[in-house]
Order: C-alpha cells, then structure tokens, then sequence
C-alpha cells in the first residue's frame, strides 16, 4: 500500500519536470479537487438522512446559498437546519 500511495505522488513529479504552460491543462488540474469532491460527497448526501426528500430540499438550500457567495458556515447550518425542519414536516404528515 505504501508502494502505490509513493508511486501515485511520484510519478507526477518524474513526468513532469517543466511549469505546465497549457492553459487548458492548468485549468483542467485546477478543477479536478472539486470534481472528486462533489463526486465522493454527492451520494453520501442524498443517503445520508431517512428520507431522499429531507436530503433533496437540505441540498437545494445549501446550492442555494453558496450560489449567492455565502460563508461556509452559514451554507452547511442553513442546510443541516433545513434537513431537520423537513425532517419534522415528514414524521408529522407521515405519522412515523
């Protein structure tokens, strides 16, 4: 396991010994962390609570918000509080 976590840091820098000049590669490298991101926590949110509905409408607020440049703080409260409130709507209307 180490072998391979070394191989994966090393083999970069081997490969790549000049500044990247491409601005296409500079752009795709500098948005590939946000894609892994969005990519490994996208499911765990929708999975994350006992309704997808809870999940959909704490989702929508959190993009919400951060579209309109909120902190993060702020964004993740909103989200986690709005996810409990939906919660409650659900086991009220719902009877469980």
């Amino acid at each position: 396991m180490a072998g391979v976590t070394y191989l994966i840091r090393m083999l970069p820098l081997a490969i790549f010994q000049k500044k990247i000049e491409s601005r296409f590669v500079k752009s795709f490298l500098f948005y590939v962390p946000y894609a892994v991101l969005g990519a490994m926590t996208f499911p765990a949110i929708l999975s994350s609570t006992s309704s997808v509905w809870s999940a959909i409408a704490g989702l929508a607020v959190a993009v919400a918000l951060a579209m309109k440049e909120k902190g993060l703080l702020t964004v993740a409260m909103s989200a986690c509080g709005t996810v409990f409130v939906a919660e409650l709507i659900l086991r009220f209307c719902l009877g469980q």
